[in-house]
This record gives C-alpha cells, sequence and structure tokens, in this order.
C-alpha cells in the first residue's frame, strides 16, 4: 500500500499544532482512575461492527440505521492569524488538513471499503456493562467529592441525578470505571447500590417489538397504529395526530408550529369544540412533552392525553366545554428520533453550532476538520435555551460547554424547537391559562422558580393548586408526588421553559411535572407503564385544569 510521505508529515505538523491548541477537560485529579483513553462519544462508547454495521439492544425493527456521526468531542485553539498579508498562515493550515483529511480517509478506505465507514460511523451507543448505580451522600464534604468526581469523569460518568447533601445521587458508569468507582466510594465512606447492572439489557426489553403484521392489524381495527403498551416512533405519531385531524376535523387542528434544525416538522395538535356561549375563545392548557429526547414516557403520556380528548371527548364533555387544549407530544423531533436510532440516552437537541461561536477563520478551520478525527458535540438541552435568565451558570444548572448535557447553547432561543414553543405561546398567551412541560424521572410536581431559590410572590395559589392535582393522582395507583419548586426539590435550572412561561409568557399557573419512576429504571422506564402512569398523571390533569379554567 502506497504512503504518500507528505500527507503523513502534514499530519504529524497538525497534530503539534493541535495538542498545543486544545483545552483540555478537568483533569482526573487524586481519582487516580486507571481508564483506557477517551473516545469522545457521549457518555458510551462506539461498539462499532465493521461487518454488519449494528450492534445489539434495539427492538424496533422500524430502526432505521442513523444518518448523524454521534461523536463527541471539543477543540478550540487560541492561534490567531493575519489574513493582511501575502502568505496566509491559515491557506497553509486548510492546506495541511485537507491533505490530511483526505490522505487518512484514503487509506482507511483501502483497508475497510467505504460502505463499511459509512456503516461504523452510524453505529449505535452501546451500553453493554454500563451500570446504574445509586450512591447516598451524607455530608457536604462527600457532595463535594461526587462533584469533583463529575467534572473530572464527563465522559465515563454521568449524572442522572445532581449530588446534593442528604439526596441520593443516580450515576452512570462505564464499565472501565465501574470497580474504580466502587473502591473510590468505599474508601470516603459514601454509600451506594446498584439499580441496574447492565444498562444494555434494560434498554433492549423496555420496548416490546411490533412486527408488520400486527401494525397492520391496529390500522384495520382501530385506524390507526398506537398502543400505549409501548413507545412510538415519531413519524408514526404524527401519522396517529393526522388521523385525529382527518377524522375529528370540528374537534382537531394539527398545526407545524415550526421546524427542527434537521428539518422536521413540530407538530402541535389543538383540540376544541369552538367558542365558549359568549362566542368568545376559551381558557387553554397547554402540555408539551419530549423536550429532552431519552425521557419518552413524556411523549407517551401526552398522546395518552390527546387520545382521551378525542377519541373519548363524550367522556369528557364538561371539561372540553370550558376549556382548549394545546398538545405538543414531541418537543424536539430531532433528539427523539436520535434516541431511538443511534444513543437511547441522548438529551439534547441534534444542532451544531461550533461556527456560531467560533469568530474567526481559522478556529472554524480547526474545528472543521478536529470534528472528521475526533467528532463533534453536538445539540443543546431545550431547558435551559429559553430567554428568561438564560446562561446562568454559577448556580443555574445550565454549563456553557457544548460538549456537556446542560449546554444552553450559544444564546437564549438559538434553537427552532424553543423558538417555535415560545412564538406560538406568545401569540396565544391571551389564552393559555396553565403551562404543563411533561418530563422524567422522579415523581415530582414542581413550581416555580427554578433559576432561584426564592419564590414567586404567588406561590401558595400554585401550590395549592398543584397539591389537588397530587392527590388525584394519588387516587389512581397510589404513586406519590413530591411537591415544591424546582430550585429545591431538584436544583436551579436557568433558561428553564417553566420559568419563561411564567416570566415572561406571563401564564400562572406554570409547572414541571417529573413522571414516573423514583430510579428503579429511570430514563428506561418499561412501556407496560406507560397506561397506569398516563392514566394517574390525567387524573392529576384534569383536575387542576377544572380548576384553572372556572373552577367546573
Amino acid at each position: 500500500m502506497a504512503v504518500d510521505v507528505q500527507s503523513i508529515l502534514a499530519f504529524g505538523f497538525s497534530i503539534v499544532l493541535l495538542s498545543n491548541s486544545i483545552e483540555p477537560r478537568p483533569q482526573r485529579g487524586d481519582f487516580e482512575f486507571s481508564v483506557q483513553p477517551a473516545n469522545n462519544t457521549p457518555s458510551a462508547r462506539r461498539d462499532w461492527s465493521l461487518e454488519e454495521g449494528s450492534w445489539d439492544g434495539y427492538e424496533d425493527e422500524e430502526d432505521e440505521a442513523c444518518d448523524e456521526d454521534n461523536f463527541t468531542g471539543k477543540s478550540r485553539s487560541s492561534f490567531s492569524a493575519n489574513t493582511g498579508r501575502g502568505f496566509s498562515f491559515v491557506d497553509m493550515f486548510e492546506s495541511v488538513f485537507s491533505a490530511v483529511s483526505n490522505g487518512i480517509g484514503s487509506i482507511v478506505a483501502s483497508i475497510i471499503g467505504p460502505e463499511k465507514i459509512s456503516k461504523a460511523r452510524s453505529a449505535r451507543v452501546n451500553y453493554k456493562n454500563y451500570q446504574l448505580i445509586r450512591v447516598y451522600p451524607d455530608s457536604e464534604s462527600q457532595v463535594n467529592e461526587l462533584r469533583e468526581l463529575r467534572d473530572a469523569e464527563p465522559e465515563d460518568i454521568r449524572f442522572w441525578t445532581q449530588p446534593f447533601y442528604n439526596k441520593s445521587t443516580d450515576l452512570v458508569v462505564a464499565p472501565d470505571l465501574v470497580s474504580d468507582l466502587k473502591t473510590f466510594l468505599r474508601e470516603r465512606g459514601i454509600d451506594f447500590k446498584i439499580l441496574i447492572p447492565n444498562l444494555q439489557k434494560t434498554i433492549a426489553h423496555q420496548n416490546p417489538r411490533m412486527s408488520k403484521e400486527q401494525r397492520e392489524d391496529l390500522v384495520t381495527s382501530q385506524g390507526h397504529s398506537m398502543t400505549w403498551k409501548r413507545y412510538h416512533r415519531y413519524a408514526e405519531i404524527v401519522r396517529y395526530l393526522e388521523y385525529l385531524a382527518f377524522k375529528y376535523p370540528n374537534m382537531v387542528e394539527l398545526i407545524t408550529i415550526g421546524h427542527s434544525f434537521e428539518g422536521q416538522p413540530i407538530k402541535m395538535v389543538k383540540i376544541s369544540t369552538g367558542p365558549n356561549k359568549d362566542g368568545e375563545a376559551k381558557p387553554a392548557v397547554w402540555i408539551d412533552a419530549g423536550m429532552h429526547a431519552r425521557e419518552w414516557i413524556g411523549t407517551a403520556v401526552a398522546t395518552y392525553i390527546v387520545s382521551q380528548l378525542v377519541e373519548r371527548n363524550s367522556s369528557y364533555t364538561k371539561l372540553l366545554d370550558n376549556s382548549d387544549w394545546m398538545i405538543l407530544p414531541v418537543a424536539n423531533p430531532d433528539g427523539y428520533e436520535f434516541s431511538h436510532t443511534g444513543d437511547r440516552l441522548w438529551r439534547k437537541t441534534r444542532s451544531n453550532h461550533g461556527e456560531d461561536q467560533d469568530d474567526s477563520r481559522l478556529l472554524r478551520l480547526v474545528s472543521h476538520y478536529a470534528r472528521w478525527f475526533w467528532g463533534k458535540c453536538e445539540g443543546v438541552d431545550p431547558n435551559r435555551n429559553f430567554g428568561y435568565h438564560w446562561g446562568e451558570m454559577d448556580e443555574g444548572g445550565a454549563s456553557s460547554d457544548p460538549c456537556h448535557e446542560t449546554y444552553a447553547g450559544p444564546h437564549a432561543f438559538s434553537e427552532p424547537e424553543t423558538k417555535a414553543m415560545a412564538d406560538y405561546i406568545l401569540a396565544n398567551k391571551r389564552n393559555i391559562r396553565m403551562y404543563l412541560t411533561l418530563h422524567s424521572y422522579s415523581q415530582m410536581w414542581l413550581v416555580p422558580w427554578g433559576y432561584t431559590y426564592s419564590k414567586p410572590s404567588d406561590y401558595s395559589e400554585l401550590a395549592g393548586a398543584a397539591k389537588k392535582a397530587i392527590n388525584a393522582i394519588s387516587k389512581i395507583h397510589g404513586t406519590d408526588y413530591q411537591l415544591g419548586p424546582s430550585a429545591d426539590l431538584l436544583y436551579p435550572t436557568s433558561g428553564a421553559s417553566d420559568d419563561w412561561a411564567k416570566g415572561v409568557a406571563g401564564i400562572k399557573y406554570a409547572y414541571t411535572l417529573e413522571l414516573r419512576d423514583r430510579g428503579t429504571y429511570g430514563f428506561l422506564l418499561p412501556a407496560s407503564q406507560i397506561v397506569p402512569t398516563s392514566r394517574e398523571i390525567w387524573a392529576g390533569i384534569r383536575t387542576i385544569a377544572r380548576l384553572v379554567t372556572c373552577n367546573t
């Protein structure tokens, strides 16, 4: 095999330059964990099968090979260039990187073939032998130890809940670090237990299969393939909403409020039986779900509520006589799809703002080619992207690091998904009486504010109404929900949608619901719990909706 020596030399030169300019991750310091080199994936290694281009664990026969590259990485440069001179260092740098990328690409392709490269890049994240571990810090020093650990191991130890005094913390730990982490915890006297010993097995069994024949039988018998006995893909959800709009044209309006970063339509369903008896628009309830891609149960509950209001509307005549409903089942369609096809635990959107943030041509160049080698950090946390106390990093549970799960974005409403939501809500805020956003997990009914430990002046009213909803939830299956401010029960969150809905849109009753469970499955709640979760939440929402929209 012939190798271009100049390309190899250029490659070495470029690596030296990059090694002096890339900002490192926080160091492990005193943790002394013995691990393999970081591979820059978002919490899990790529388990590539070059022969098959697939991996075990995803159950849906409709899942297609992921077209996106899910590598993550972060590269920054301190170089500066003088573009006014006849000789341009940037041009030379671009030529070097072009030669390297083309040369290495040709070499790799000649070894394994271009088709297998494509398959390798589209491989899904495999969580085989990753463990979900719950730890119990009982002192501030132990909390600080965990926070330092969180900052030192951002890829190999993922915090599903944040460390706080006298609160349990859930961690997803890579196989290479499981033993070292347990030693670390024992040496510091931090109690822990294993909730899930192998995440991949839980993922594989979370969602039952549905054959093509079963899907066709459902369409024949009921007109659509939605079941609430499994989690559905975005296209199937949209088809269901289209079916409802077609069958119930006097009641259902399907509205495209915008498009995602990848161009998917963001579909919201408005359910209304028309104006009130005075000919005026009725007070409305807004519900969104699926803002965080991996939180499938929220989307399932939202579609269940749609089905109840529309397909069983005769059971809710009085409720519909007094209120309209605006329901957005999937607020983050790109991320939701990617959680089905690429990384089950993906949280953010799928945008890429690397070039938006790099002011110089050289930085954009380094970023472009660095992604070829190390991948890219994609996505923004949509629930940190709303324009109310956006970007308050100190205590706000948000990050300025594009690779972090709580990355707030380069600016407020940088994501087309959050901007579409905000634009529609602002255009209709006069009629919207209550804002509800469905998330998971923890079983909490959260009241603003999230960005501060202070409470709004009408907190007692908001909490009083929510308490009645929680009581209604408990009557269905006995499930307990905690009630309180976001900052107190979870952690401070700046740029969150419920704070924005109350603080900017002026919607008095604004809440975040953290659905089942309390950590046994976490984000991997089995499909068998969709119906019981939906039934109890619908009971709670009906109760508070009656209070908010005229006390019926």
